[in-house]
């Protein structure tokens, strides 16, 4: 609707209910930002979290590769290395936070038979083993996180520019029109009455 529509009762209703539609659309919009602010916020405190285990991990895995390098020698690490089975456990599925697909991602994490032979190899090539893998489970888990990150991101953007139109145009238009009309009608119920009443008097 615009101020040129007509001023009846039928489009004061009308406009009033669109109002209201738009005041409940803004209150939902807003909630639903908090309510995606608060998961996104949690989300940055885990990956923090995650992300200084992974740079702990990692020292402790190169340390203990260079142990191992040193102890068996850098071309026989390497041949155990390349003995490793790719992972292909992986398995992405999703789940719905207020309308925002958010990835799960399951893996194996049981922790995988050395694909090498204990008879001359040493613990260091043992624990560099066991760290990687460590590291390998801690990255699926961030990759997670901050994918969700960013889609509950894109959708807090969304969902802001939605609630913004409702607040600064939506629903001043609607206010605007509502006074517009009842303003009319008001000024066309004084006509009426005073056409009323000089009518009564002619009469008398």
């Amino acid at each position: 609707m615009s101020l040129n529509t007509v001023a009846t009762k039928g489009n004061l209703i009308s406009a009033k209910n669109s109002l209201n539609l738009a005041k409940m659309g803004y209150d939902l919009m807003d909630k639903k930002r908090n309510i995606l602010i608060r998961e996104i916020m949690t989300l940055i405190d885990k990956a923090k979290e995650i992300q200084d285990e992974i740079d702990e991990t990692f020292k402790e895995a190169y340390h203990t590769l260079e142990l191992a390098n040193i102890e068996l020698g850098i071309k026989n690490v390497e041949t155990f290395a390349f003995n490793v089975i790719p992972e292909d456990s992986i398995r992405i599925k999703t789940r719905s936070v207020m309308g925002t697909e958010i990835p799960l991602v399951n893996h194996n994490e049981d922790v995988r038979n050395p694909v090498y032979s204990f008879y001359g190899t040493t613990e260091s090539l043992d624990k560099a083993k066991a760290s990687f893998e460590k590291v390998k489970d801690l990255t699926i888990r961030l990759s997670i996180i901050e994918n969700s990150a960013y889609r509950l991101a894109y959708n807090i953007k969304k969902t802001q520019k939605r609630a913004n139109a409702l607040k600064n145009i939506t629903i001043p238009s609607y206010t605007n029109l509502i006074k517009h009309i009842s303003d009319e009608l008001e000024e066309k119920e004084r006509d009426e009455f005073t056409r009323l009443k000089v009518i009564k008097n002619r009469i008398n």
